[in-house]
């Protein structure tokens, strides 16, 4: 990843993590204090169940005069007092506040009753219980546990949908990387071409036909580049379709590449019957140049091209290196390559595409490595 990618993907993980790790701090406080809450009334009732017990073996056994016999009760103390806060019957783990009907005191929960309604001399059934306590610190580490593993999964989530999130942005980045690599190597070759003759020429004083050649084919690379640069970059969407004859935008396209095709030494086969359609000018003409510009860089020299006008078809074969089966689906989308073979930015097809979906055009491609590639546009 390059600097502004790391950068897209360390801000938008951050971003969900600190979102995400709110999120979770507020919910495991909710249902922290939530259960809490829970606890403690379940301790309340609980106990207050036990106090009613004691209360009613107390009054039970004042009326049978039966000897008073204490329970025990798990996980809670109990104890009972006269008027005068005097111990009578069992054991409690801390010194009582009688004030109180229920309190908590370090780790011990008390509560006092006063439902023996003075039987036996008894006034205070006490009970204390630290169970409550401990259920909460076991809740506080379960809770603490379940909001670690679930941290680790939302970290494990966040980063994989970093990288789905920036994937399309990760490929679009390499894509205009690549695009702007190509261009550099692409306009080297006709600006250093055109060096070479301009200086020639100058020092030579006279301008032979090889010179010029060179300088005009170097010019109508750079214009090509320029054109598919323009396209891509501005709103064509102001130039007003026309009648166009379209076998003669054809014809000026194979005579605006005649040099390129005479030093590839490559013939070009063109038969057509007239055709007019309703399309822009500038469009039409990108749209032929394009497919006949990749039929000469991708063929072989001292080769043929067909060309096949009809009133509903346009169709173009080289004979050249052919595309691989597996690009074929591939190869229409901006900044793609099928190979390496000749350079170039991989938008020409981009603008076929582009072009023929606007005039609601349709495309065959048919193409086999080292055999060449035949692309047909239905009209």
């Amino acid at each position: 990843m390059n600097k502004l990618t790391k950068k897209s993907f360390y801000s938008f993980l951050s971003l969900y993590l600190l979102s995400s790790f709110i999120f979770l701090s507020l919910a495991s406080y909710w249902f922290y204090t939530a259960q809490v809450s829970m606890e403690m009334n379940s301790n309340y009732y609980k106990m207050n169940s036990i106090a009613n017990q004691v209360s009613s073996d107390v009054i039970r056994a004042h009326m049978m005069k039966e000897e008073l016999v204490l329970q025990n009760f798990e996980n809670a103390s109990v104890a009972l007092f006269d008027a005068d806060n005097e111990l009578k019957y069992g054991s409690i783990m801390q010194e009582a506040d009688f004030s109180k009907d229920y309190y908590m005191q370090g780790k011990t929960f008390t509560l006092v009753s006063q439902a023996t309604a003075g039987h036996l001399g008894i006034k205070y059934a006490v009970i204390q219980s630290n169970e409550c306590t401990q259920n909460v610190l076991k809740l506080k580490n379960k809770i603490l546990f379940v909001t670690i593993i679930v941290a680790f999964i939302i970290i494990f989530i966040s980063v994989a949908l970093s990288y789905i999130f920036l994937k399309p942005i990760k490929e679009k980045m390499q894509a205009i990387e690549d695009f702007v690599r190509d261009t550099t190597h692409e306009l080297n070759t006709p600006i250093t071409a055109l060096m070479m003759s301009t200086s020639r020429a100058i020092n030579k004083k006279t301008y032979d036909e090889r010179i010029m050649k060179n300088i005009s084919i170097s010019t109508k690379q750079l214009y090509d580049m320029y054109s598919a640069l323009s396209f891509l970059s501005f709103d064509n969407a102001s130039e007003k379709p026309q009648q166009l004859a379209f076998e003669e935008v054809v014809k000026n396209s194979i005579d605006y590449f005649d040099e390129i095709l005479e030093r590839k030494n490559i013939q070009v086969l063109f038969e057509s019957t007239p055709c007019t359609l309703m399309i822009a000018p500038t469009k039409a003409k990108m749209l032929i140049n394009n497919l006949l510009g990749n039929a000469i860089k991708y063929s072989h020299p001292n080769s043929e091209i067909k060309i096949k006008l009809s009133e509903k078809s346009f169709t173009i074969q080289d004979k050249g290196i052919g595309i691989a089966k597996n690009k074929l689906e591939s190869i229409f989308k901006r900044f793609e390559r099928a190979n390496s073979y000749a350079g170039g930015f991989g938008v020409g097809l981009s603008i076929v595409e582009s072009i023929i979906k606007e005039y609601g055009f349709k495309i065959m491609l048919e193409s086999k490595e080292n055999s060449g590639t035949s692309i047909t546009l239905l009209f």
